[in-house]
């Protein structure tokens, strides 16, 4: 899709202090830097292919790089990432610490619905080093973050709480979760809500928010927040899909703060573009407009200094893919073959992170899941830059 130029452009913020981080080739400052929106829909396309795809270093369970043992955690998925301060939090999503080694998936005992682990190596290219969990019993155990229900798979009650991503505002950090009323077959699933958890303390304690909520059949219970500098001011951006793998993306915005994040009437949703390319904003979930079509499984969102454009990372048929956008809201490039199934089977969940960026910014570094083994992986790719 093409629309007419705006007419009002704003410019990526320039932080000096990325220099230094391109020069050494890794991205080992303290804060990436965030993104500016810009509206113009008419520029090109600069992503024509990735190559290089590296599986580097298991994460999570039996063979891992961390000794995942100790904290009781022998097979779990996800592993979206969130920045704060010198920290990255992975968040983990249902997580056993006891499992067969002949099982496949999400099975074993000692189960929680979450965990999150974390970490201050800021070198990705060797794979992640945790630091510790949080929260963490007394004897070193991941604990929950917010605890599901447990309830029997039958969609009468809650089976378990997933978070789908996290983000930190100030001192806060936050997750996004969604609770799990029903597990069906491969890629589908029903939720009750998407809620909110927070924590004051560096992930220490966790409190779940009666507001937000978004309705179970919403198309924002899982979604991949990124701050981002529009007009001036600081808001979260949240690029927003259905429960499980068979709906498009569309896009919410909230202001920075604690107050507008934890007010539900703050939000706004992308309800399509003036004649000028202007975006419009509308209070009202129901207004919200797909910005991508598809079908999208669990999905990450980052701004690529390299590229000058916007990423997304998502899992679709059993292949991961990674798209090239011009705004937030689009035009998004044809889908790109990141990590083939048939080499990695069972493979979902890919997430960035624009800390782990090295080469100046085209080798982004990312977490991805295997089913079969049920844990997380480190991976690297290479983007291809038209010249």
């Amino acid at each position: 899709m093409s629309l007419p130029r705006s007419r009002v452009r704003l410019r990526r913020v320039a932080v000096v202090a990325a220099s230094v981080c391109l020069a050494v080739g890794l991205a080992s400052c303290a804060a990436p830097a965030m993104p500016a929106v810009d509206d113009d829909q008419d520029k090109p396309f600069v992503l024509e292919g990735v190559s290089g795809l590296t599986q580097i270093a298991q994460l999570t369970g039996p063979d891992a790089m961390n000794d995942t043992a100790s904290a009781a955690v022998a097979g779990t998925d996800l592993g979206s990432m969130a920045n704060l301060g010198d920290r990255t939090y992975f968040f983990f999503g249902d997580t056993f610490g006891e499992r067969d080694p002949a099982s496949i998936g999400g099975q074993g005992g000692i189960w929680r619905s979450n965990a999150s682990a974390w970490t201050t190596d800021d070198d990705p290219s060797d794979g992640i080093r945790f630091d510790g969990w949080a929260p963490a019993d007394d004897l070193g155990w991941a604990e929950a973050l917010v605890e599901g229900e447990h309830d029997s798979n039958d969609g009468e009650g809650e089976v378990t709480k997933i978070p789908t991503h996290g983000f930190a505002v100030g001192d806060t950090l936050y997750i996004s979760y969604m609770s799990v009323s029903h597990w069906g077959e491969p890629g589908a699933w029903d939720a009750n809500y998407a809620g909110l958890a927070k924590s004051t303390d560096r992930g220490g304690t966790w409190t779940p928010l009666d507001a937000p909520t978004w309705p179970g059949d919403s198309n924002f219970v899982q979604v991949a927040p990124v701050h981002v500098s529009d007009g001036g001011a600081d808001y979260l951006y949240f690029w927003g899909i259905p429960s499980g793998r068979f709906g498009g993306v569309a896009l919410m915005r909230v202001l920075a703060t604690e107050d507008a994040v934890e007010d539900a009437d703050a939000y706004s949703y992308f309800a399509g573009t003036d004649a000028d390319g202007t975006p419009r904003w509308d209070t009202h979930m129901a207004a919200a407009e797909l910005v991508l079509e598809g079908t999208i499984g669990e999905l990450s969102v980052m701004w690529s200094d390299y590229l000058d454009r916007w990423l997304m990372t998502y899992s679709d048929g059993g292949d991961a893919y990674i798209r090239e956008g011009v705004t937030p809201w689009g035009p998004w490039s044809e889908a790109i073959l990141l990590a083939p199934g048939a080499e990695y089977p069972g493979l979902y969940a890919p997430y960035m992170n624009p800390r782990y960026v090295t080469e100046g910014g085209s080798r982004v570094h990312f977490s991805m899941s295997l089913w079969g083994p049920y844990n997380v992986f480190w991976f690297s790719v290479d983007l291809e830059r038209a010249s």
